[in-house]
């Protein structure tokens, strides 16, 4: 009798575990559709080319202001949180509503949007979320944090770059639109990804602390 309480007890606390992991790739895979679609607007300030040129300047000059889209640091996020298995199955949950459920994608959806020039970048979330979870996976060490964001960061640029090149050919792009659109998209952006992707990973590690602490 004893056993057998023991066992269903057993059973319930692995549906209660499946459910909670469900819950958690459910809620990380919406919190990259809202990513998607925010922009934050970044003002810092920057030592203006014009003071070097002696060029007359104005306070206006030292403020820059950047559009910053927070996918990247969400899907660094995902990864550090979930771990590799549950990420992954978050951001695949997140490619498959884009291509046959839902335009969840920046510029919208369905299967044509293989062919778009940013999908690249999309594709290249699995292998970085793999590569962050495996290095966090050993602890959230501030050394393990960099490997993991740089790697991640990366990956994702790299992949995209090269899909991107590849999309471009097909459609017999030529270098300044190429140039241009690499410059966009991997550009200084690449400084912002990292940057926010190491406070997202470091939020992420509380976010467990915190999520482990209820469970």
């Amino acid at each position: 009798m004893t056993d057998n309480i023991r066992l269903v007890k057993k059973e319930i606390e692995g549906i209660r575990l499946s459910l909670g992991s469900l819950i958690l790739v459910i809620s990380c895979t919406f919190l990259m559709v809202a990513a998607t679609f925010i922009q934050l607007k970044i003002t810092h300030f920057i030592i203006p080319a014009e003071l070097f040129r002696g060029e007359p300047i104005a306070f206006k000059d030292f403020l820059f202001t950047y559009k910053f889209i927070p996918q990247i640091p969400v899907v660094m996020f995902i990864g550090a949180f979930l771990g590799r298995k549950y990420g992954i199955a978050s951001i695949l949950l997140y490619i498959l509503i884009g291509l046959f459920i839902m335009p969840v994608f920046a510029l919208g959806g369905g299967p044509k949007y293989i062919l778009e020039y940013g999908f690249g970048y999309i594709l290249a979330y699995i292998p970085a979320v793999f590569f962050a979870g495996s290095i966090l996976k050993s602890g959230f060490t501030i050394r393990n944090i960099l490997h993991a964001v740089f790697v991640g960061v990366l990956t994702i640029h790299l992949i995209g770059i090269l899909y991107m090149l590849f999309i471009a050919g097909l459609k017999h792009e030529g270098w300044t639109f190429i140039n241009g659109w690499i410059t966009a998209q991997s550009g200084l952006k690449i400084i912002y990804d990292i940057i926010f992707s190491f406070a997202s990973v470091f939020i992420a590690k509380y976010a467990k602390i915190i999520l482990w602490f209820f469970m």
